[in-house]
């Protein structure tokens, strides 16, 4: 059986989906693994490297899509996925709630794709689970960006011109990415403080040395997200945490709802209300952003306020990113491949199952088929 590893083509994406220290694992199954020409020189992986641990370099993409499993970060364009082998078998993050042409695509081919971001998110699923590998990236990544851009210190100082109070960091959101913010921001040496809709997580935050931000609005859902709040639900917490904000130097945004535009948690009047010089780090510009000023991809000054809203953080470490991509990968597909290097896919798994978007040209994932068939 062959891997091939694309060079990824999507703007400002770095990563590669293996990394060289996979390949070798994976050549020690029995596997053969096709890289293309340069796909990890952003992530400063060089072809000899990939060649050193046993896989083939080729510049020919015909070649690399032709093979029997191909791995990417992004999701694939339609043209790209018409470059499947029949019957191919595509992993990757593939976006089936938001990128219903990547899934038509896939279902006209008559391929079997797996969406990394749809694996159950359960414990015998951790070490597959790439939404958590990269969102710590981001976390780590939002909370540097905020004491880069406010301009003052973040841990307190004191010196013979006097001392230097601490800056207060936010975090609304705290899954992993939120989690990590706050953990890096406390090494820092801001005074952080954490806030989400899910009051189970406020040990969490706790134990992290924060303080958690109760506004009394409580919103536990499935799968380890937050439930969409309700009308009320949400001028309430609005109001409270447009008062909360006010106080803080540095307020970090992870808040997303699958598939749904981000909800905004951060208004105009909490802006116009902080301090001269704060910042904002908005993560969810990619579905909209949780704040109300927020420029998708750019960095703008609003009220004297700073509000930055990064798009695919991981990508800026593309290194350490991509290392811990490949290692998800690597265990996803250590439940496909037999101790003869074939695929045995037991599709009674739940793992192999709720990650599966398209199996055999059928669109399986509820959401997927959800999102393909809403008129263009």
């Amino acid at each position: 059986m062959r891997i091939g590893v694309p060079k990824e083509t999507a703007a400002g994406e770095h990563r590669v989906a293996l990394v060289p220290e996979v390949v070798g694992k994976l050549k020690a199954k029995g596997l053969d693994v096709v890289v293309q020409s340069g796909a990890g020189a952003d992530a400063l992986l060089t072809d000899a490297a990939f060649a050193e641990a046993g896989a083939t370099i080729s510049s020919d993409a015909g070649e690399i899509w032709g093979s029997d499993v191909v791995v990417t970060i992004a999701p694939p364009d339609p043209e790209q996925i018409r470059s499947l082998g029949s019957g191919s078998i595509l992993i990757g993050f593939l976006a089936p709630l938001t990128s219903p042409a990547t899934t038509r695509a896939l279902a006209d081919k008559h391929a079997t794709a797996f969406a990394m971001e749809a694996i159950p998110r359960i414990s015998r699923a951790q070490a597959m689970d790439a939404l958590s590998s990269q969102s710590n990236v981001a976390g780590y990544r939002a909370a540097l960006l905020g004491a880069e851009e406010m301009g003052r210190f973040y841990p307190m100082l004191m010196t013979a011109a006097g001392t230097i109070p601490p800056a207060k960091v936010l975090v609304l959101g705290v899954g992993v990415a939120g989690l990590q913010a706050l953990a890096t921001a406390k090494r820092l040496g801001a005074r952080t403080t954490g806030y989400d809709v899910r009051p189970e997580v406020a040990e969490q935050v706790q134990s992290l040395g924060a303080q958690w931000l109760d506004l009394g609005v409580e919103a536990s859902g499935e799968g380890g997200y937050a439930r969409e709040l309700t009308e009320q639900e949400r001028a309430s917490q609005q109001q409270a945490l447009t008062d909360a904000i006010k106080g803080f130097d540095v307020v970090i945004t992870t808040a997303l709802v699958p598939g749904r535009p981000a909800p905004t948690l951060v208004t105009a009047e909490a802006v116009e209300g902080m301090k001269p010089g704060s910042v904002i780090v908005d993560l969810a510009g990619e579905a909209g952003g949780n704040c109300e000023l927020t420029v998708p991809g750019e960095t703008v000054v609003r009220y004297d306020v700073k509000i930055v809203s990064p798009l695919n953080l991981p990508a800026g470490m593309a290194e350490h990113s991509s290392q811990l991509f490949a290692r998800n990968v690597l265990a996803l597909l250590e439940l496909f491949i037999g101790e003869d290097g074939a695929l045995h896919m037991d599709f009674e798994d739940e793992i192999i199952s709720g990650a599966c978007i398209v199996r055999d040209g059928e669109i399986v994932n509820p959401g997927a088929k959800a999102a393909v068939e809403v008129p263009a």
